[in-house]
């Protein structure tokens, strides 16, 4: 009893050491702020934290980028408009050493008369003028020559180009007429062709037919000859045992219980055969000529329809011409109305009348 006591006291021990040893870690887990991971999870606040870190130093990058050519596109600008300036302060300096030189007071047009100055340029000039009056063009006959030379030339360039494109016109006409010449020309072969793949057919079919109505023939003359030698043989061996064996009844051969007896059943067959045979020579017949007759109504449906569309179409182009004749009188007796409806004073044509309408009242 008294161990027992002993070891659950020291289990007892062991259990409140462990939790004063947990208690004493807890709190110095809690209230050391380096280390504090109350409800928060350190590993994802540091990833965050590196995140955002990552994220301001790209960001940072960029706008040093952006500044940077901001910086250089300001430098670019400021370079380009000290160019501007200076090409522009070239220009005007030009423009002036030109006025300097070519425009110079004594040689403008309108100049007082007054000057001595101007009078004696005006002399100079006098003496070197070409004879001619002023301001004459004497080069306006050569120009003149060069233009109609100009337009003789586009003249013939344009006739050219219409003969040209009349030319090329009239060779595609030429062989659309040869093509559908051509193409006519290979229907009524391959028309001609199929009438005579049908005719050989048929001539293949008659002579097939007459030869095996000829087999048919041949094979009943056959059979008829195998009939009678076998029914010369049968009543040979009959009287051969009718005298051997006399009271031996004589075998009566029934008709139709033989083959050889029964001499109507061949001919019924072979005359089925060629009334059969007949009757598909008159079906094919039959059948030919209903394709030709019905060859013969597609062929007359077609011109039929041919020239009604023909005729439709110019009846067509009559009812066009037609309205468009209606159409222009329509046209031109509104514009008449329209303008005998116009005021008079748009029309041109006032008279007393019309000043009358004004100022009817005392007021």
């Amino acid at each position: 009893m008294l161990n027992t006591e002993i070891l659950s006291d020291r289990v007892a021990k062991a259990n409140l050491q462990k939790r004063r040893d947990d208690e004493s870690e807890r709190r110095e887990r809690i209230f050391n702020h380096k280390v504090r991971t109350i409800g928060v999870d350190k590993e994802a606040l540091d990833l965050q934290i590196k995140e955002k870190k990552t994220q301001e130093k790209a960001e940072k990058e960029q706008q040093d980028a952006q500044d940077a050519d901001l910086l250089h596109n300001s430098k670019v600008a400021c370079l380009l408009h000290n160019r501007q300036m200076k090409g522009r302060q070239a220009v005007e300096k030009d423009i002036v050493s030109y006025r300097r030189q070519y425009q110079q007071p004594q040689r403008e047009r309108e100049n007082d008369l007054n000057d001595p100055d101007c009078k004696d340029a005006e002399t100079g000039e006098a003496q070197m003028m070409l004879q001619g009056l002023v301001g004459e063009d004497l080069d306006s006959e050569s120009r003149r020559q060069r233009q109609k030379e100009q337009l003789r030339g586009w003249l013939m360039q344009q006739q050219s180009e219409r003969a040209s494109a009349q030319q090329q016109r009239k060779l595609e006409g030429q062989r659309y007429d040869q093509s559908r010449v051509e193409m006519d020309i290979r229907a009524l072969q391959l028309h001609s062709i199929d009438s005579e793949r049908r005719k050989a057919a048929a001539v293949a079919t008659k002579e097939f037919n007459l030869a095996k109505i000829e087999e048919e023939r041949r094979q009943k003359a056959d059979h008829k000859e195998e009939d009678d030698q076998a029914s010369t043989t049968n009543h040979l061996q009959g009287e051969l045992m009718c005298e051997d064996a006399p009271h031996t009844p004589r075998i009566m051969v029934l008709p139709g219980l033989c083959p050889s007896s029964d001499r109507r059943v061949p001919s019924e067959s072979q005359q089925q055969v060629i009334q059969f045979q007949k009757y598909q020579i008159e079906e094919k017949k039959r059948i030919d000529l209903e394709e030709r007759n019905e060859e013969e109504q597609h062929e007359r449906v077609r011109l039929d329809s041919a020239r009604s569309a023909l005729l439709l179409e110019r009846q067509q182009a009559r009812l066009n011409k037609q309205l468009r004749r209606h159409l222009d009188n329509t046209n031109l007796r509104l514009a008449e109305t329209h303008k005998q409806q116009k005021p008079d004073i748009e029309k041109g044509c006032i008279d007393d009348s019309f000043f009358s309408q004004f100022n009817t009242c005392s007021r």
